[in-house]
C-alpha cells in the first residue's frame, strides 16, 4: 500500500507529539498538576553532608535584661507546670561562660506539654550572626524531658546554608539555678544540609 503525502505527514505529527511529550517529562519530572519532581542541581543543591556543632544555650530569666519571659502561667495546682509558656532570645556561645564567643541565638518558645512530668515542648530557630553561617538558621521542633540527662530532639528544616536540613540535637544541662530559673545547657547538633 502506497503513503501518501498527507499519511507520512499525519505520521510525522503524531511522532514529533510523542517525542514533544517525552521531552516535557524528562525536562519537568512527573507532573501530578500540582506537584513536580525537579533535580536538585536546578537549586544549585550539590553534595549532601553531615556537619557537627557545639554550642552552649543560655536561658536567662534573671536580672535586667532577660533572655526568657513567661507569657502564660500554669495553674496554681499543676506540679509540672502544665500549660506555661516561656518565650525565648537566648545567646548561644562557644563556651559554657556568657562571656565566650557569641555565635548566634535561639529564638522561639517552649511550653510545659504534659500533666505527668515535666516535659517541655520546643520549638526555636538556631540563628547564626558569625563565620559562614551568618544569617542562616536550624529550626528545632521537639519533645525536651528536662530531668533526663540527655535528650534528643529532631532538626525540622533550616534556611541559608541549611536548607532543606535534617537530623537531631542533643541537649545537656551543663547548670541550672532553681530560685532563678537561670539554665545554661549544652546543644550538641548532628545536621545534613548541602
Amino acid at each position: 500500500m502506497a503513503k501518501t503525502p498527507s499519511s507520512i505527514l499525519a505520521t510525522q505529527f503524531i511522532i514529533l507529539s510523542l517525542l514533544s511529550s517525552f521531552a516535557i517529562i524528562f525536562v519537568q519530572g512527573e507532573d501530578q498538576g500540582f506537584v513536580r519532581s525537579l533535580d536538585p542541581k536546578l537549586l544549585g543543591l550539590k553534595k549532601e553532608k553531615l556537619s557537627h556543632f557545639r554550642f552552649y544555650w543560655h536561658d536567662i530569666y534573671s536580672g535586667k535584661n532577660p533572655s526568657a519571659v513567661g507569657v502564660v502561667r500554669a495553674p496554681t495546682n499543676s506540679s509540672t507546670l502544665f500549660g506555661s509558656v516561656s518565650m525565648i532570645d537566648d545567646p548561644l556561645t562557644q563556651g559554657p561562660e556568657l562571656s565566650s564567643k557569641l555565635w548566634g541565638r535561639a529564638q522561639g518558645f517552649y511550653a510545659s506539654a504534659s500533666q505527668q512530668e515535666v516535659g517541655l515542648l520546643m520549638a526555636m530557630n538556631f540563628h547564626f550572626i558569625e563565620g559562614k553561617y551568618n544569617g542562616s538558621t536550624i529550626s528545632v521542633l521537639g519533645r525536651n524531658q528536662v530531668f533526663n540527662k540527655v535528650r534528643e530532639m529532631p532538626i525540622i528544616g533550616g534556611s541559608g546554608l541549611f536548607r532543606f536540613a535534617r537530623g537531631y540535637v542533643e541537649a545537656r544541662t551543663h547548670t541550672f539555678t532553681p530560685n532563678t530559673g537561670d539554665a545554661i545547657v549544652e546543644y550538641k547538633f548532628y545536621v545534613l544540609h548541602y
